[in-house]
């Protein structure tokens, strides 16, 4: 615990820190909740005037260079209160990104003695978020969240922004490396390892469907958030809109399928990515309507005609995809998310192939689905 204060301390004044304690349920990063017992209006500048703050401790083996995160992070902050000031005194709701808070010696991250890195971020009081879509309002909110992001920063040149993560979301990657890996691996005989195998096999011809259509120049690189999962929307705790979209690590240079896709595989997955049967995994279509509805009613005009003939796509591949990542992980000795139980990485790639199965089997329906949200008004 002591290292816990040690890294706040470099964020928050001495004697005022009452709590730390972790807080959400990253698969990547240390994140704990800071609470001080009250706003310290001597200490900023280089201080954190609110009550709660964000601490994180960064992955190395994930985040390599802090300074691009964080310099990616401050460049967005900025653009994205610009749009919102341009748009202050219209009939706007509210809208905010987690700010970085500098620490005490005015830098954006602070790097402990024995090398882990830490940063702090602006706590999004008054909201809350849950790890599943709670009901259709809730799923169309999480839709606008995206929307709104994507909105916000569809101005922002994405080569203004380093690539933090290369390779994130390319699958044919991802492929290459599971090969590299099955190929050092000892053989496993488990039915649920003999499943993903057959699972990955089957599906390895259609992989790079969006790389190649962006080298084909039908698609074509914007800002991406990256990760924009059900509990990255913040809501307001008292309105339920969503005011926030939080986690801007993976935020880069992309094609804005990776944000719809993942945002419908981890929206319109009731059970959840952890459920206790992965056999029961189902992609809901009332939950994907809605996303999209209320995805295209703030990011209609971002999309090209193009942009909705992968859509459909992007949804099946990023199942696909995070699937493929889990159990090259697992298969790898677990070395990328944090687990709990050697398990757990081939657990979650069961469930991911589930509801890469169940998207498949919907097919025409979920085209259905976006082709009718492309044919209305933009609201």
């Amino acid at each position: 615990m002591s290292h816990l204060l040690n890294a706040a301390l470099q964020y928050a004044p001495p004697g005022r820190v009452v709590e730390i304690r972790e807080y959400g349920r990253g698969n990547v990063n240390d994140t704990y909740l800071v609470t001080m017992a009250s706003p310290h209006p001597e200490f900023p500048p280089t201080g954190v005037r609110e009550s709660h703050f964000i601490l994180q401790r960064l992955n190395p083996k994930v985040f390599r260079r802090p300074d691009l995160v964080m310099g990616n992070l401050r460049l967005l902050s900025e653009h994205v209160a610009r749009r919102l000031e341009h748009a202050a005194g219209s009939a706007r709701r509210r809208f905010e990104l987690p700010r970085a808070l500098p620490a005490r010696d005015g830098g954006d991250y602070w790097l402990a003695p024995d090398g882990s890195c830490w940063r702090a971020l602006s706590f999004i009081e008054g909201t809350r978020s849950f790890d599943t879509i709670q009901d259709l309002n809730h799923a169309r909110e999480v839709g606008r969240a995206l929307g709104s992001f994507h909105h916000l920063v569809s101005d922002l040149p994405p080569e203004k922004l380093a690539d933090t993560l290369e390779g994130f979301h390319i699958t044919p990657g991802y492929l290459r490396h599971y090969d590299e890996v099955l190929a050092a691996r000892r053989a496993e005989t488990s039915p649920e390892v003999a499943y993903a195998l057959r699972f990955v096999e089957a599906r390895r011809a259609w992989a790079g469907v969006l790389e190649e259509a962006r080298d084909r120049g039908e698609l074509r690189q914007r800002v991406i958030h990256g990760d924009p999962k059900v509990n990255n929307v913040m809501l307001d705790a008292a309105t339920a809109q969503a005011v926030a979209l939080v986690d801007l690590d993976t935020v880069k240079p992309g094609l804005a399928h990776y944000d719809l896709g993942d945002c419908l595989r981890s929206g319109c997955n009731p059970l959840g990515e952890e459920p206790g049967r992965w056999e029961q995994v189902n992609f809901d279509l009332d939950i994907c309507r809605a996303i999209v509805a209320g995805y295209l009613s703030m990011a209609r005009n971002f999309l090209t005609a193009n942009d909705y003939v992968y859509l459909y796509d992007a949804v099946r591949l990023i199942a696909f995809e995070l699937g493929l990542r889990f159990f090259t992980d697992y298969l790898e000795g677990n070395v990328y998310f944090k687990v709990r139980r050697r398990e757990q990485n081939l657990a979650r790639a069961l469930v991911q192939f589930r509801l890469t199965e169940s998207i498949e089997s919907q097919e025409k329906a979920i085209r259905t689905i976006i082709r009718e949200g492309a044919a209305r008004p933009q609201g």
